[in-house]
């Protein structure tokens, strides 16, 4: 048996943490669900951006070949260095169901022809669709990676959330009300205990007072 005081203070405080711990299950449960929810949202978008990274990646692989062997690798390195501009990266945080996961922003775009910086000369229409082919390859990157982040957060979350959520149902609360049912059938017996020993006293007396009277008379 739990070493537990089996006093009416002691079953009272159990009750109060059962209705407790029962309305922090509730609460859990919820969580866990909406976490679950929000995880699958997520993901849809997770494959959707998969999916276009992988078709833009192999556009992009495409382009980059056919632009070497059309102007050639030296041309191709050399439009490459010419842009001396680099994509800024601004990881900050918002809440999802309670989990912060980062939001990425980024205010890189596809560039036109002069915001490239190399020249008309030695180089092609080839280069161009390479170069552009990357700028959005580099994009679908930027977003795969704030949805790959808040995928593995919402999935730790949702893990914690699930340990919880069985610790309180199938540990923490059975034990709760076993101790509370220990409680009240101890109290039951004391109760019993009680009356028979009153009983016995009342017996007592009655027998007692019988045999004065006996005596008197």
């Amino acid at each position: 048996m739990p070493a537990i005081k089996p006093t009416r203070s002691e079953l009272i405080k159990l009750n109060k943490a059962i209705k407790l711990a029962s309305s922090g299950h509730a609460l859990l449960k919820r969580k866990r669900d909406g976490l679950i929810q929000e995880f699958f949202n997520v993901l849809e978008e997770a494959k959707k951006s998969k999916s276009e990274m992988v078709d833009n990646y192999k556009k992009a692989t495409v382009s980059i070949n056919l632009a070497r062997a059309v102007d050639g690798t030296v041309a191709v390195k050399s439009a490459s260095l010419a842009l001396k501009d680099k994509a800024v990266i601004d990881v900050k945080t918002r809440n999802v169901m309670g989990v912060v996961v980062p939001a990425v922003k980024s205010d890189y775009h596809v560039k036109s022809f002069e915001e490239r910086g190399y020249g008309l000369i030695g180089t092609s229409s080839y280069i161009d669709e390479a170069a552009e082919s990357y700028e959005v390859l580099l994009k679908n990157i930027i977003v795969a990676a704030e949805i790959e982040n808040t995928l593995r957060k919402l999935l730790t979350e949702i893990d914690k959330t699930k340990r919880r959520v069985n610790a309180l149902e199938f540990k923490v609360i059975p034990e709760m009300k076993k101790n509370a049912s220990f409680i009240r059938l101890r109290l039951e017996e004391m109760e019993r205990d009680d009356l028979f020993r009153l009983k016995k006293i009342k017996s007592k007396s009655k027998r007692k007072a019988a045999l004065k009277e006996q005596e008197a008379s």
